[in-house]
């Protein structure tokens, strides 16, 4: 009788889940080539959030610590919100054009896709966040009393975070408008109960219970520590913390929930 369990010499396969190094930056490589070729991709996501801080900076021109109290927030706010768009629509094209299909029918898994996506996009998103905390700081002239390398790590995460809500959220979408119409579910409400427009503490109990579990409010949160302490916190190593955290587990959400094709 012939045993069911493989011999020492066999060698066992690897859980598609799993994140192979190679595969990964091969992904990367593959989705950095293809956006080299779509400059409106581009210019969105390392151009848009310099030209809207610049815009609220001269918006305000008349009172310039209004830029001050909310530009560092919106420094971090705009890059999410533009590697949302980008992320979201990149991923779902690759799923409506076949090519996902493709590329999981070979030797490669739903968590080398992701990672390899993450990684790709999160390069960018290093591009993106500092062009935007070098124009904040230089050109526009937003007083802060931390460190600039503060201020452009939570930059970092929140572009990071924006990424890994895209490719959570494409997941359930069949058509590149409905990537676009998850922006109102997923962005906004996070937009208004965040901080930016008033206190969270000043809030109705409701939303302000809300908007303690809203990864956007602990991205304002983190940026506001920034903006008005000469030295790391302890309050701003949670916010960072919890963005990161907020990244990492939407990152495997979307792993598995990625599908092969639209229905």
């Amino acid at each position: 009788m012939t045993s069911a369990l493989p011999s020492p010499t066999t060698t066992l396969p690897r859980p598609r889940f799993a994140p192979s190094l190679s595969r990964t930056l091969a992904t990367a490589a593959r989705v950095l080539r293809q956006l080299r070729h779509d400059p409106r991709s581009i210019a969105l996501m390392l151009l848009v959030p310099c030209l809207m801080l610049f815009l609220l900076r001269y918006v305000f021109d008349g009172n310039p610590r209004t830029f001050d109290n909310i530009g560092a927030s919106l420094l971090g706010i705009f890059p999410l919100i533009t590697m949302f768009l980008v992320t979201s629509i990149a991923t779902l094209r690759e799923r409506t054009s076949g090519t996902l299909e493709r590329l999981l029918a070979m030797p490669l898994g739903k968590g080398d896709l992701i990672a390899g996506y993450a990684l790709a996009f999160g390069l960018l998103a290093i591009v993106q966040s500092a062009l935007a905390t070098a124009l904040a700081l230089g050109l526009l002239g937003l007083d802060v009393v931390g460190s600039p390398w503060l201020l452009l790590l939570v930059a970092l995460l929140d572009a990071l975070l924006g990424t890994a809500l895209g490719l959570f959220v494409s997941a359930f979408a069949a058509s590149e408008f409905q990537a676009v119409q998850f922006m109102p579910a997923v962005i906004f409400p996070q937009l208004l109960l965040c901080g930016l427009f008033i206190a969270r503490d000043q809030m109705q109990p409701v939303l302000e219970g809300i908007s303690n579990v809203l990864p956007m409010s602990y991205a304002v949160d983190g940026m506001n520590e920034v903006l008005r302490n000469p030295d790391i916190t302890g309050a701003f190593v949670r916010d960072a913390l919890v963005v990161a955290g907020c990244a990492l587990l939407v990152l495997a959400l979307g792993a598995a929930t990625l599908r092969r094709r639209t229905a």
